[in-house]
């Protein structure tokens, strides 16, 4: 009944599995192993007069399919060495055993790398005895549960090196009914798994705390407003207030006078630009759409220049804070020849920068609150 149990298992466990592999590895994996056996009981038996020279020396080399991360299959062929001695019949015994396996394994990992392996399964099993070195020879064949324990340890992806034991009960002559062995195994076992690991996908969560569009790692300036514009370093954009005045200059039809009535718009700007010592004015000449638009442009001119010399010699704002721009028919106040157009466009305006800064807004990001 044994004996057909562990013929069962043996025939099972070599069944073909499909599993997918994960991050690039194959289930497949091969290895070799080499240790020291000791069979039991040999020489401590009292049917034996003295022990010989015994060849512990056992190897192995094996084949596996894991289903998962834990559980497998492993099937292999395993060579256990021999043992030698002289039994009281003065007859010299060179017992050996070697044979294929088949079985299951089981793996717990313990962290990154390390993990505890189990394995428990059949050997069939060839048990052969040179008796008086060959002059009578015999063997037999069976099969024998095995099971084992150990110390896994991944060198790379691919590589890893196992510490095993392994027990194996009746390793019987059923042929001949001379000697009832068991065996104990221990031995290193380095196996290779087929595959590639894939590159781990790294998924990055950038944090942008203020919502400014700049991660917080380089975010020099947290918290900054949600409307405002910033700069690479999250901190915000400024832009010089513009502070705008109207000079009702007056000019008559291509003139470039300044007239005495427009002095008090001129003598505002002189006030605030003395007021705040760092500031400075462009002086800005606009004209009507009558006329050539070129010629215009130079009226506007000689218009923006007159009102800024007068800020200069007049008022006493210093050159290097005064500057000057015709801008002829380009920027209209009201479109068309008619006389309320013309008289709405014949204008002078001066422009204060260099007060105050205000951030820049950032319309788009503005909510509408109906």
């Amino acid at each position: 009944m044994m004996n057909n149990t562990l013929k069962a298992l043996l025939l099972t466990s070599i069944l073909p599995f499909a599993v997918n592999a994960e991050d690039g590895m194959t289930p497949w994996y091969i290895g070799a192993g080499i240790g020291l056996n000791d069979y039991e009981p040999n020489c401590d038996m009292k049917t034996m007069a003295s022990c010989g020279e015994d060849d512990p020396y056992a190897w192995d080399v094996f084949g596996g399919f894991l289903f998962n991360e834990y559980v497998g299959i492993e099937v292999g062929y395993r060579d256990l060495g021999r043992a030698e001695f002289t039994d009281y019949s003065g007859n010299l015994n060179d017992i050996g055993v070697h044979g294929v396996t088949a079985g299951f394994v089981g793996i717990l990992p313990l962290g990154d790398r390390w993990s505890f392996n189990a394995e428990a399964g059949a050997m069939h099993y060839l048990w052969y005895n040179n008796e008086n070195h060959g002059s009578d020879y015999y063997s037999a064949t069976d099969f024998a549960p095995y099971f084992g324990a150990g110390f896994g340890f991944n060198i790379t992806d691919n590589f890893k090196l196992e510490m095993k034991y392994r027990r194996y009960q009746d390793l019987n002559d059923t042929e001949y009914n001379t000697y009832d062995l068991e065996s104990n195994y221990w031995g290193l076992q380095l196996s290779y798994r087929f595959g590639h690991k894939s590159p781990q996908e790294v998924v990055v969560v950038i944090f942008d705390s203020d919502g400014d569009g700049v991660p917080d790692d380089i975010d020099q300036c947290p918290n900054t407003p949600f409307n405002e514009q910033v700069d690479a370093y999250g901190c915000t954009i400024y832009e010089d207030k513009i502070f705008k005045f109207e000079i009702g200059a007056e000019f008559d039809n291509n003139s470039a006078v300044v007239k005495e009535a427009a002095m008090t718009d001129v003598k505002k700007v002189a006030d605030f630009m003395i007021e705040y010592p760092d500031s400075v004015v462009e002086v800005s000449g606009y004209a009507s759409d009558v006329g050539a638009p070129n010629y215009n442009m130079k009226l506007s001119q000689r218009r923006a220049d007159a009102v800024a010399d007068i800020l200069v010699k007049r008022f006493g704002i210093p050159q290097s804070r005064v500057t000057s721009k015709g801008y002829g028919i380009t920027q209209p106040l009201i479109p068309g020849k008619s006389a309320a157009a013309n008289k709405a466009n014949r204008r002078i305006e001066a422009q204060v920068t260099g007060v105050e800064q205000v951030p820049l807004m950032r319309m788009e990001r503005m909510e509408i609150i109906e």
